[in-house]
């Protein structure tokens, strides 16, 4: 049965960073539910109310570099609420309209129709909000998975 428990729970933290490339997969809901399969399939008193304290922080940090990186990106670069709505529509669709490259090219494609169709921008400011949009997706999946490994980090620590 341990190695079940082990299999789930790497499964778990596998799916976790599958969830920064595909964005309809919850990947911290994946990361803290390896965590309860684990104190499922062993025991949760190794995994102390310190543990979960520090964890629920994690995950607000996650939740905020998300955001603040996606945002910081299409401002920085000149662009408005349309480039980020599009950006966060071309995210959640861009992978599944186009295979693998689908995850760039998304959020660029969302933020330019954004910008050009709703903020009526020119093509070039539009372009510009787009690659906002893709160095801010790029910062945030870099800062989430910095910070998922470290969750991962601090659960070894604990058991």
């Amino acid at each position: 049965m341990e190695v079940v428990g082990w299999i789930l729970v790497i499964a778990c933290f596998i799916i976790s960073f599958v969830g920064l490339v595909y964005p309809i997969i919850p990947g911290v809901i994946f990361l803290i539910g390896g965590f309860i399969v684990y104190g499922l399939f062993f025991s949760f008193a190794e995994l102390s109310w310190w543990f979960w304290a520090t964890e629920i922080i994690f995950v607000v940090i996650l939740f905020v570099a998300d955001s603040v990186a996606n945002a910081f990106g299409i401002k920085k670069f000149g662009g408005s609420s349309a480039g980020m709505w599009g950006s966060t529509i071309g995210l959640l669709i861009g992978p599944f309209v186009i295979p693998v490259v689908g995850i760039l090219v998304g959020p660029f494609l969302g933020a330019v129709i954004g910008e050009l169709i709703v903020e009526r921008r020119t093509f070039g400011e539009a372009v510009k909000s787009g690659i906002g949009s893709l160095i801010g997706f790029l910062a945030s999946t870099l800062a989430k998975a910095v910070i998922q490994i470290i969750m991962i980090v601090v659960f070894f620590i604990a058991i």
